[in-house]
């Protein structure tokens, strides 16, 4: 078979950022972006616990499908298998320096998180006790720190 192109690209070479994974036509001519808001180095830092991911879901999600803006264009959000990261997938041909400063927004909202985690309760979640919010906000605040707050080119872009 065929690879896919998210398995061509360098993972020893990967660094944390937001990247453009891959853009699609839909059937009736809508463009879509997907996004690799990668927050750990693959294969050389610890992947986050998956608990920490699904709380980071929980929160982005509906931080994304609230916002002003970010709303209409969001179709999905959802963690990497490999638990380094998350896939972003937006309407429209959008650039990674176009959605950098929105994850930034969203990260540091998730990294001042307190309260119930929205959706988290045996009636709106197949594994409601299955988060950790403490672990995602200091996921979110590393991110931050070391990646969004300063982001530079070659976090933008995937390696060659």
């Amino acid at each position: 078979m065929k690879k896919i192109p998210s398995f061509t690209i360098n993972h020893l070479m990967l660094e944390p950022g937001v990247y453009v994974s891959r853009r699609d036509v839909t059937p009736s001519g809508d463009e879509l972006t997907t996004f690799d808001i990668r927050m750990t180095a693959p294969n050389r830092e610890p992947a986050l616990d998956p608990k920490v991911l699904h709380t980071i879901e929980h929160l982005a999600a509906t931080w994304l499908r609230n916002h002003p803006v970010w709303a209409g264009l969001t179709i999905y959000w959802g963690p990497m298998g490999c638990c380094t990261g998350n896939y972003f997938i937006v309407k429209g041909h959008l650039e990674s320096k176009d959605v950098a400063p929105v994850m930034l927004e969203m990260m540091e909202f998730i990294a001042g998180f307190d309260g119930e985690i929205p959706g988290a309760t045996a009636r709106d979640c197949g594994n409601y006790t299955f988060n950790d919010l403490e672990g995602a906000r200091r996921a979110a605040k590393r991110y931050i720190d070391s990646t969004l707050k300063d982001i530079t080119p070659g976090h933008l872009t995937y390696p060659e």
